[in-house]
């Protein structure tokens, strides 16, 4: 069934994929972003799908942002929980503004995203959220205490939340992507990169569509017996 699909951090990367194919599934898609204009409107013209920029850190931003949304397109009723940053850092040097930007931006917005659309979602009594964590989230990451606990907390998020809306029809679970040929991780020092794949039994880096079509799976009717759930998708890296 169609529904409308909004995917924050939608407009590159893994997101962009995740846009893609809720696309080709027949959805309408939002996409969010943030501080990339030139990207997100180049995106839009691509592929024909509607974007729409705000902080997902901000509540009221996001609560004018789904409000929005909902006008112009109609209820959400799939929700992916994409955007993330990195301010990779020590502890011992990272700042409270290092820590709390992450904390803010990979966890809070699942709570400023997920609040604003939960209601509906009940009401209606059917509904589709998807959190992407990482595979940072499941087994740490030095320089990263930051990032990796913020992953972390979101698979006891997906599973709290999940346990309050089964009744309701709506079902909420997460991805953990190992690393990714996205521009983030094209930024890593080849040697570093290559020590990287080294480690990943399948011998690749995974793609977006490798993230995405899973995504899309569970965005559907037919994945509706499944929530509170994580599935690792990191080419066998770490077995959790």
């Amino acid at each position: 069934m169609k529904r409308i699909a909004l995917v924050t951090g939608g407009t590159r990367g893994i997101g962009e994929a995740v846009s893609i194919a809720l696309q080709r599934a027949g959805h309408d898609v939002a996409a969010v972003y943030h501080s990339n204009e030139e990207a997100a409107c180049a995106f839009s013209d691509r592929h024909r799908i509607p974007v729409f920029r705000w902080d997902v850190a901000d509540y009221d931003a996001c609560a004018q942002g789904v409000a929005l949304v909902e006008r112009e397109l109609g209820p959400v009723g799939i929700l992916v929980n994409n955007a993330g940053i990195t301010r990779d850092v020590t502890l011992h040097k990272m700042t409270p503004a290092q820590w709390w930007e992450v904390i803010h931006t990979n966890l809070g917005s699942m709570f400023n995203m997920s609040r604003r659309v939960i209601e509906g979602m009940r009401e209606r009594g059917h509904g589709r959220i998807v959190n992407i964590s990482s595979i940072n989230g499941r087994k740490g990451q030095a320089g990263q205490c930051n990032y990796a606990a913020a992953k972390a907390g979101i698979f006891g998020f997906t599973k709290s939340l999940a346990l309050e809306n089964a009744k309701r029809g709506v079902t909420v679970n997460a991805i953990a992507p190992g690393y990714c040929d996205t521009a983030m991780v094209a930024a890593v020092p080849q040697d570093v990169l290559q020590a990287i794949v080294a480690q990943i039994p399948v011998g690749r880096l995974g793609t977006p569509d490798d993230v995405a079509r899973l995504c899309a799976f569970l965005a559907d009717d037919a994945a509706g017996f499944i929530t509170g759930a994580t599935f690792d998708v990191n080419g066998g890296q770490y077995l959790g």
